[in-house]
């Protein structure tokens, strides 16, 4: 199973993509750990973005198809995996339909976690965050949107969409995701 979680901040990704993990015992691959450094042993790219991040410095789409090319070659994930915090733009959807292409592999679906605006913004205001301020949150919200209805609009296009509330439980979510995968095999 090769799966790609979307949601907003706050929409329990990383919950849902760790309770996917576990179940059907696959790994995830986190962007943001990628970033920041837990590959880092594997090549000499994947230190690159340590300095870039270090700096302050914007990650290019180069790199970081680099670092999901890289991550994607490594044995563990042959029988599938969960990718978490990317794609972020329809460019890279693409960008990983090419490369898993490249590399033999297809992606089954893409989750899309969705919560209304106001649940992500309050699930994000207790989180206690340095930038938990109402009107940074309610930004990153937006852009959320902004960015992600062309990346539900691509993967529905093809076919590849599955909708779930995540304004539920994180069991009942869960359990709906996988009844859902399950039906749609």
């Amino acid at each position: 199973m090769r799966l790609v979680i979307l949601g907003g901040s706050g929409s329990g990704k990383s919950t849902q993509a760790q309770k996917l993990c576990a179940y059907f015992d696959i790994p995830i691959i986190s962007i943001d750990e990628i970033l920041w450094g837990v590959f880092a042993n594997y090549t000499d790219l994947s230190r690159q973005p340590q300095s870039l991040l270090e700096t302050k410095t914007f990650v290019s789409h180069e790199i970081m198809t680099e670092f999901i090319r890289t991550r994607l070659t490594q044995v563990d994930v042959e029988h599938g995996w969960v990718l978490e915090g990317y794609p972020r733009s329809v460019f890279q959807a693409e960008e990983l339909d090419f490369l898993m292409e490249d590399l033999g592999q297809k992606l089954d679906w893409a989750v899309y976690l969705q919560v209304p605006q106001a649940v992500m913004v309050s699930r994000c205001l207790g989180c206690f965050l340095p930038d938990d301020q109402p009107e940074i949150v309610q930004r990153r919200v937006e852009l959320f949107y902004d960015r992600t209805v062309p990346i539900l609009e691509y993967y529905d296009h093809q076919r590849r969409l599955l909708t779930i509330n995540g304004d539920q439980c994180p069991l009942t979510v869960h359990q709906n995701i996988v009844t859902l995968l399950s039906l749609n095999q």
